[in-house]
């Protein structure tokens, strides 16, 4: 029999680092998807898509992207609309789910990374075992991440090495995967979602938060586990 293998796409909003008030959420998004559902005919249109808005071969980052910064600063905001709208109709429409731990450094005590890696490693195990039965249904995971917070690599090997026995760890560039950005757009899709005003850039791209959950936010929050 073929065995079933699940794989788990990484992406993370936070840090840390020293305390910010104005920024105390830490969010890891897990993008999960049985390898046995083919997504390559979705792939092939989400990269003509880009190539045809004069992207080829590029990778979607949504925070900068909405932004406006780093690759995008000088893009029209119609043309970053529609890599936006690219990669979120695909997401939208691929045979995916996720699951999307959060905590709030600031209800540490202790501002510290030891306790910030101590509760987050409590959320992301609480998550999984929540959705144990889901997980366990398959015969090997595999774990994607680009470990750029190797604080959340150590707890992501500790944990899924703790709950399951058939776990295996690939460190990947962030433009191998399709299924990475969608974890980077739900990152920033939740982030969005969890906060109660817009900043500037988001109230430019999206015109109200009310807009954002009707017409963003309601579509993905349906592939939550």
């Amino acid at each position: 029999m073929r065995e079933k293998v699940l794989s788990v796409f990484i992406d993370e909003s936070g840090d840390f680092g020293e305390y910010n008030p104005a920024s105390p959420y830490y969010y890891v998004a897990m993008v999960l998807h049985n390898q046995e559902v083919d997504i390559s005919k979705n792939i092939e249109s989400l990269e003509r898509q880009i190539s045809n808005w004069g992207y080829p071969e590029h990778t979607i980052h949504t925070g900068p992207l909405i932004r406006r910064e780093s690759v995008y600063k000088n893009d029209l905001r119609e043309h970053r609309k529609a890599l936006f709208n690219a990669l979120y109709h695909f997401t939208r429409m691929i045979d995916i789910q996720y699951i999307c731990p959060i905590i709030n450094q600031g209800e540490c005590s202790e501002k510290s990374k030891l306790a910030y890696t101590d509760k987050l490693t409590k959320e992301i195990a609480n998550q999984l075992r929540v959705n144990f039965e889901y997980f366990s249904a398959f015969d090997k995971i595999i774990v994607y991440y680009d470990y750029g917070q190797i604080e959340l690599a150590q707890i992501l090997v500790s944990v899924y090495n703790t709950m399951f026995s058939n776990v295996e760890f690939r460190k990947i560039g962030t433009n191998q995967y399709k299924l990475s950005q969608a974890a980077d757009l739900i990152c920033t899709v939740e982030a969005i979602a969890y906060k109660n005003v817009l900043t500037k850039s988001e109230s430019e791209f999206f015109h109200s938060k009310n807009e954002f959950k009707k017409n963003i936010y309601k579509n993905i929050v349906k592939k939550k586990l």
